[in-house]
């Protein structure tokens, strides 16, 4: 039992860490300070799109761990950093080749605090990369 508490903990941590990642690279994809903007500002479309990132990371993160349990659990640590990584670099790409392809600055709709749709698919962006990774993962 002891074991698999310290198991536990190694992947929670692990998994806080990519979603640390995560919230700095959209952070670095947007004008401003993401936190500021949803805790002062209230940007309603900046907690949607960092909620459906964090969605995302959680679920390749999970799949990481559940697909690679059954290994030793340095190759499953292993795969859950990789894929982890992984994630937080193609949700970034995606985020920029959905600014690329739609007008105006996607970052900036998104630190607007009256909602805009963009924040809707922009979450969908970053959920569907989520699922193709988880998909590529999974057995």
């Amino acid at each position: 039992m002891l074991a698999s508490i310290g198991y536990a903990a190694a992947y929670t941590g692990v998994g806080i860490v990519l979603l640390v990642l995560g919230f700095f690279a959209l952070d670095l994809l947007t004008p401003g300070n993401l936190g500021r903007h949803i805790y002062d500002g209230r940007s309603v479309n900046a907690a949607v799109t960092l909620a459906a990132g964090f969605l995302g990371q959680g679920a390749i993160v999970f799949a990481s761990i559940w697909t690679n349990a059954t290994s030793s659990f340095g190759r499953a640590l292993l795969y859950t950093v990789v894929f982890g990584v992984l994630g937080v670099l193609l949700q970034a790409v995606a985020f920029v080749a959905l600014d690329l392809i739609t007008p105006g600055r996607l970052g900036a709709h998104l630190m607007e605090p009256v909602f805009h749709p963009a924040s809707l698919v922009s979450a969908a962006v970053q959920l569907a990369v989520a699922a193709i990774i988880v998909a590529s993962i999974w057995p």
